[in-house]
């Protein structure tokens, strides 16, 4: 694949991704929608979905990371480092355009939102933000959850099946699904340090009225998080496997 191929592939496969993620957030969460109070299992399916989306998408392109944590996991486990920045970088512009592109659809509700007596915080619609404020606990359990995204990931390539059958990416949306049901209640499992980044850099600079703050103070969790939980696969892996 060459370089031009994987930053495309990562680019339009991680901005899907991000469009459906985010905008199944903004349709739960913002007043005027029509799936206001769908609740967290619509959200999970969502996001879910989102990765089904996006990774098909880029496949053919990329090979469909569409996740730093996931390309960082692969590089460790074969050592092949050359095309990591190019993945990251595709990954990065990707999720910034996904969070314009949800923000565009949902505008009407955006700016109602606004208008509202009391208005609404947005940034739990671009990025995470944890149920209880613990950064230790909250760090662990980002890569306890990108441990159970990335780990798996890596052991699909060995079932031959999944590879010659194109269902590997069914499967791993399933695993995001499963993931947001059973371990996002603490941190909202960004699991994917591009997702949470990028986004979150998108809401500072829109131009939403009364937005809220964009918690820098807690960005760097689900970066560092996931980014260790990718590493540790990677180590896992290439020691068991």
């Amino acid at each position: 694949m060459s370089n031009g191929d994987v930053f495309l592939g990562e680019v339009i496969g991680t901005a899907i991704l991000i469009l459906f993620g985010a905008g199944v957030v903004a349709a739960v969460v913002l007043n005027h929608s029509k799936a206001k109070d769908a609740g967290w299992v619509v959200i999970a399916f969502g996001w879910g979905f989102g990765v089904l989306a996006g990774a098909y998408t880029a496949a053919p392109l990329s090979g469909g990371h569409l996740n730093p944590a996931v390309t960082l996991g692969i590089a460790v486990d074969t050592g092949d480092w050359d095309q990591v920045p190019v993945y990251i970088a595709g990954q990065m512009v990707g999720a910034m355009l996904g969070a314009v592109l949800c923000w565009l659809t949902y505008y009407a509700q955006f700016r109602a939102n606004a208008e509202e007596e009391l208005a609404q915080p947005t940034l739990g619609i671009f990025s995470t933000a944890p149920a209880i404020r613990n950064p230790v606990a909250n760090l662990v359990t980002e890569i306890i959850a990108t441990v159970g995204l990335v780990l798996p990931i890596l052991a699909f390539g060995l079932t031959k099946g999944l590879g010659e059958s194109g269902t590997a990416v069914l499967v791993v949306a399933f695993l995001v699904v499963g993931i947001g049901l059973s371990l996002g209640g603490p941190t909202g499992y960004a699991i994917n340090p591009a997702r949470d980044l990028g986004p979150r850099i998108v809401h500072t600079l829109l131009p939403i009225p009364n937005k809220g703050t964009s918690d820098w103070g807690y960005a760097w969790i689900p970066v560092v998080g996931p980014l260790i939980g990718g590493a540790l696969s990677g180590v896992i892996f290439n020691a068991a496997f």
